[in-house]
This record gives C-alpha cells, structure tokens and sequence, in this order.
C-alpha cells in the first residue's frame, strides 16, 4: 500500500452522482465489482484501516444495488411500490455487508441476495400483520348531518 496514490470514494466506487436509482433500468447502477475486486475490498473492510474500511463498506454496497434490483425485479415485479422495495432490499444488502464473513468460502453476492430476499420477505410478513389494525378512530361512517362516524362514538354510545 506504500506509494499508492489516495484516491476518492467516488474514484475508487466508479460511481457517478447525479443520477436516480430506478429498478426499471440497469444505466444508474454502478457495474458489479470483478471476482478479484470483490476480493480486494471484502479484504479492505476485514483488515483495513477505519477509513479503508469505511470506503470498501461503501463500494461493496454501491456495486450491488443492482443484485437488489435484480430480485425486485425478478421476484416482485406484480408489487406497485418497487422504489420502497429498493429502499428495503438495500438495508438487506447494507446488513449483509456488515455480518458477511469471508472464510465461509461463499460469495457476497450469494449471501447478499438471500440477506436482500429475507429483509424483503420481513417487510411483506409485517404489513401483513399490520393490515387487519384498524384505529379506533377511523370513520366507518357518515351521520345524516355530515359528521364522521367512529368505532370511538360506537363504543362510548353502548
């Protein structure tokens, strides 16, 4: 590492601001990282520096948020709201990143996408639980005079 030149996140990553991530398109992702470059940052973030680390923890994210929206697309194409699953898969990929260890003799990307999958599949088992949840305040009707209707003005009736 002596007498290599520092170079920035957005140098090292490839990245290039400016534009959204849109799981409909490949053009914003950055390109996924070689076999050998994947390697070479896992090494940075187990062995580095807090800075090195920082920086490879960034590019291993960066360079797959295409492998999440790959399984978006792939898997929840039918889901209407694919940007809050790209927001979901990608705490998966960032959670995957953080507990990967690299002596299993797995791929990240392998490990990611099934991190990404149950982050998705957790998000999917809580809305279901949630959607039977009514408030107590939610109208369920309307009075001849216009007033709204409340399980609250139910109870307290009865």
């Amino acid at each position: 590492m002596q007498g290599e030149k520092a170079i920035s996140y957005k140098e090292a990553s490839g990245c290039h601001t400016g534009g959204s991530y849109y799981t409909g398109t490949k053009n914003y992702f950055p390109k996924p990282l070689s076999e050998q470059e994947e390697a070479e940052w896992i090494e940075k973030f187990f062995s580095g520096t807090d800075k090195e680390k920082e920086q490879a923890r960034n590019v291993i994210i960066e360079h797959n948020l295409r492998l999440v929206s790959h399984i978006i697309r792939k898997y929840y194409a039918s889901y209407g709201a694919q940007d809050e699953l790209l927001s979901i898969g990608s705490l998966g990929l960032i959670k995957a990143v953080d507990s990967f260890k690299s002596d299993k003799g797995t791929r990240f990307a392998t490990y990611g996408a099934k991190c990404v999958q149950n982050e998705i599949l957790m998000f999917f088992r809580s809305s279901k639980k949630n959607s039977a949840e009514i408030s107590i305040n939610e109208t369920i009707d309307i009075d001849k005079d216009g007033n709204p209707l409340t399980y609250l003005d139910v109870i307290s009736v009865e």
